[in-house]
C-alpha cells in the first residue's frame, strides 16, 4: 500500500501541490520550534527582561496579547477570505509581516524588552493568520474519509522544516559558545536563520498550491462580490445564527480551548521549565526541543493514518490521554532522564492531537466556509495559548516560583478536554455542516 496514495485526494488535485500544501508547514514549523519554544522564550526571560521575577509572567502576557488580537480578528479575516476567494493572497502577506518580523528579534539586546515585545507580537500574530489559511486549503485537497492522514502528512512534513531550523540554529551556538560567544551574540543569528527557512521554504507553497476556491457571488450565494469588513461581519453573524445546530462543532471548539491550552504551555514554557528546574543550558535546551520534533513528525504522519482508521473522536482521546501521562511525567522528574521521556511523549502527542484537531475541522466545515471556520478554531486555539501559559504564569508568580505545580496545573487543561469531548457526535456535525452546504 502506497504511503502517499493518489486515492487520499480529491479529483483534479495532484500530489506535488499537496506538496506545495505542506510546505508551508514546513516552512513556519521553524518558528514555533526556534522562537516560542526552543530559543527566544528563554532569551526573553533571561535577556530582554533581564531575569526579573516577573519575566515568565511578562513573557506569557506577550503570548496573550498577541493571541488575543488574532482571536478578535482571525474569524472576520477567514469570512472575507470565503467570500473573495483570497485565501493565497492573504497568506502570502501574513507569510511577509511574520517573517519581517521575525528578522526584528535579531535586534534585541540585553534590556530591549518593548522591543522584543513588539516584534513578538506581530510576529506571534502574523503566524498565526498564516497557520489559519493555509490549514483551510485541507478540506479542497483531501477527500472527506482522508482528512487525518493527508493533515497528518503536512504536520510531520512541517515538524521536518522544525528540525531543519532548529538544528541549523544549534549547530551555530554550538559553535559560537566554543568561541566564547554570550547569548547576546549568538541567539540573534538563530533568528535571521529561521526567518530565512521560512520565507524561502514557503516559495514552494505559493508557487505549487491553487486557490480553487471562487467568490460567494460567483457561486451562487448571492453575497455581495465586493464588499469588505462588512459583508465579512455579516457572515459571520449568519454562522451564530445556525449556533444551536453546529452544536458539535461548538464542543470542538470548547474542547479545543482546554486541550489547545494545554499544549501552548508546552510550546511556550517547556523550555523555561527545563531550564529553572532541571538546569538545562541552551544547547541542551535545543536538543531536547529537536528530540520532541523527532517524535512529533512520528506521530503526525502515523496518528493520521490511525485516525482515519478510528475515528476522529476515539483518536483526539487518545492523544488528551497521553497528554496527561506527560505532564505528570514532568512534574515527577527530579534529573533529565524522566524529563526526556515526557519529551518524547509530549512530541508523540503535540504533533497527534494537532493534526486531528485541524481534521476534525474540515469535517465540520461547510464547502463555502472553510477558511471562516478554521478562523473560529483560531479563536479557540489563540484562546487556549491565553489561558494556557497565563495560568502558568500566575501559577509561578502566586507560588513564589514553582514551576512543579504550574506545570502539574496544566494537566487539569486535557482531563477538562476529554470531559468536553465526550459530547460530540461526528456524524451529526458532519450532517449539520452538509446542511449548510
Amino acid at each position: 500500500m502506497a504511503l502517499f496514495p493518489q486515492e487520499a485526494l480529491n479529483d483534479g488535485v495532484r500530489k506535488r501541490e499537496v506538496f506545495g500544501w505542506a510546505m508551508y508547514d514546513f516552512a513556519n514549523s521553524g518558528y514555533t520550534t526556534v522562537v516560542l519554544t526552543a530559543v527566544f522564550n528563554t532569551y526573553f526571560v533571561g535577556v530582554a527582561a533581564g531575569g526579573a521575577d516577573w519575566a515568565t509572567l511578562a513573557w506569557t502576557l506577550v503570548i496573550a496579547a498577541s493571541s488575543l488580537i488574532v482571536m478578535f480578528t482571525m474569524p472576520g479575516l477567514g469570512a472575507h477570505a470565503d467570500l473573495h476567494a483570497c485565501k493565497k493572497r492573504l497568506l502570502a502577506w501574513t507569510t511577509a509581516a511574520c517573517v519581517l518580523a521575525t528578522l526584528a528579534l535579531a535586534g534585541v539586546g540585553r534590556g530591549d524588552l518593548w522591543l522584543a515585545a513588539a516584534a513578538m507580537i506581530v510576529s506571534n500574530v502574523a503566524y498565526s493568520y498564516g497557520e489559519t489559511l493555509t490549514a483551510a486549503f485541507l478540506p479542497e485537497l483531501a477527500r472527506p474519509d482522508a482528512l487525518g492522514r493527508v493533515s497528518g502528512w503536512g504536520w510531520s512534513f512541517g515538524y521536518c522544516g522544525g528540525m531543519l531550523s532548529l538544528g541549523l540554529s544549534l549547530a551555530y551556538v554550538l559553535w559560537a559558545q566554543a568561541q566564547g560567544q554570550a547569548a547576546t551574540q549568538f541567539v540573534p543569528v538563530t533568528m535571521v536563520i529561521t526567518a530565512a527557512v521560512y520565507g524561502l521554504a514557503s516559495l514552494a507553497t505559493f508557487a505549487l498550491l491553487r486557490e480553487r476556491a471562487v467568490p460567494r457571488a460567483a457561486a451562487g450565494s448571492g453575497a455581495p462580490g465586493g464588499g469588505g469588513l462588512r459583508e465579512a461581519l455579516g457572515q459571520l453573524a449568519d454562522t451564530a445564527r445556525h449556533a444551536r445546530t453546529l452544536r458539535d462543532f461548538s464542543w470542538l471548539l470548547a474542547c479545543g480551548v482546554c486541550y489547545q491550552a494545554g499544549i501552548a504551555v508546552v510550546i511556550a514554557l517547556a523550555a523555561v521549565y527545563a531550564e529553572q528546574v532541571l538546569g538545562f543550558k541552551q544547547a541542551q535546551t535545543m536538543m531536547l526541543v529537536f528530540l520532541v520534533n523527532i517524535a512529533a513528525a512520528l506521530g503526525a504522519f502515523a496518528f493520521g493514518y490511525g485516525q482515519d482508521r478510528l475515528g476522529h473522536k476515539p483518536a483526539l482521546a487518545v492523544t488528551l490521554a497521553g497528554w496527561v501521562l506527560m505532564t505528570l511525567l514532568a512534574y515527577l522528574a527530579t534529573g533529565p532522564g524522566l524529563f526526556w521521556v515526557a519529551a518524547v511523549v509530549a512530541g508523540l502527542c503535540m504533533g497527534s492531537s494537532q493534526s486531528a484537531g485541524r481534521a476534525m475541522v474540515g469535517v465540520f466545515a461547510p464547502d463555502t466556509q472553510r477558511a471562516e471556520f478554521y478562523g473560529l478554531w483560531t479563536f479557540a486555539t489563540r484562546l487556549a495559548a491565553i489561558a494556557g501559559p497565563l495560568t502558568y504564569g500566575l501559577v509561578t508568580w502566586l507560588s513564589g516560583g514553582d514551576h512543579r505545580l504550574a506545570i502539574l496545573s496544566t494537566a487539569l487543561f486535557f482531563v477538562l478536554g476529554l470531559v468536553l469531548l465526550a459530547p460530540l457526535d461526528v456524524a451529526r456535525g458532519r450532517a449539520a455542516a452538509a446542511a449548510l452546504r
